[in-house]
């Protein structure tokens, strides 16, 4: 989706654009999570109990985007050819970075493999890379002033396009399954394609304490790496995005405002709600988000 370069602009980026260092790419965040579902009514009804409000619709898919504070979600129902299942995926992540077509170039040199381009009339040519399993991964540098938003979607009359978080929830990170014996070779994708490192053994966050945590170059959310249980027969085909971590100051307060609204949660082991973290129960077949404990706000 982000807009091409001028000829001009193209000639003056080399490769000096993105150099090797702590955060190659100027990664600056997560500007949208990408769903993909055949019922996207009932996805929608999920995340609006979790505090997400539509604002957006795009102009000629069945799309919608969701937005609470500074988190999107993006509700993809239009299958370009692809058959879709009830159960909701994670389809793709899209990371803010300095500059998009350098960004995409460098992670090729790396050996990412690209996504191929369908991008319709009227439509912005987001440069994507293959994540996990089925998911691509997208390099957006229009998120400030000037947003991909702004070209592809059409606003819902009357809704607030800048709904406030609640209980100031953020992005904390994406917990990612992946197969036996795998993670070495997962931590050294996200280090060389995007500067990400593996956290101390010791240094964990929330309730599940398990796999490899790695941060993102710009420390603003984590990649949380999963094998199965020892002894547990896995598949690479089985590797995926699988859930979202959400960041919050008070999750016992967070918690009590969800439940509120509808929300499920898994009973903690040390009591009814453990304030480190917290995680709903799971709906349409594996939708389900895990609430961390996280001081930091996020814009």
């Amino acid at each position: 989706m982000p807009i091409a370069n001028s000829p001009e602009t193209e000639r003056v980026l080399d490769r000096e654009a993105i150099v090797d260092g702590p955060n190659p790419l100027g990664l600056d965040g997560v500007e949208f999570i990408e769903y993909a579902t055949s019922k996207p009514q009932a996805l929608g009804q999920v995340l609006e109990t979790m505090g997400f409000r539509p604002i957006s619709r795009h102009r000629s898919r069945e799309v919608l985007l969701y937005r609470q504070g500074a988190i999107n979600i993006i509700v993809n129902a239009h299958s370009s050819g692809t058959a879709l299942t009830q159960a909701p995926v994670i389809t793709a992540i899209a990371l803010r970075v300095r500059d998009a077509a350098a960004a995409y170039r460098r992670a090729l040199e790396r050996g990412a493999w690209a996504v191929p381009a369908r991008v319709e009339v009227m439509e912005l040519n987001i440069p994507a890379v293959h994540g996990v399993g089925a998911s691509r991964i997208y390099f957006v540098d229009r998120y400030k002033e000037f947003s991909i938003y702004d070209v592809d979607f059409t606003p819902i009359p009357t809704v607030d396009q800048h709904p406030p978080a609640l209980a100031g929830m953020h992005l904390f990170g994406v917990v990612q399954y992946i197969g036996n014996d795998r993670t070495e070779d997962w931590t050294e994708f996200y280090s060389e394609l995007f500067g990400f490192s593996a956290l101390a053994a010791e240094q964990r966050f929330g309730i599940l304490p398990k796999g490899r945590i790695l941060r993102s170059p710009c420390d603003r959310f984590y990649l949380q790496l999963i094998e199965p249980e020892p002894g547990v027969l896995d598949l690479d085909d089985d590797e995926c995005l699988q859930r979202l971590g959400l960041g919050t100051a008070d999750v016992v307060a967070t918690v009590a405002q969800l439940r509120a609204r509808g929300v499920e949660f898994v009973a903690s082991k040390v009591g009814d709600i453990d304030s480190r973290g917290a995680l709903t129960r799971s709906v349409m077949g594996g939708v389900m988000f895990e609430l961390v404990h996280d001081e930091r706000a996020q814009a």
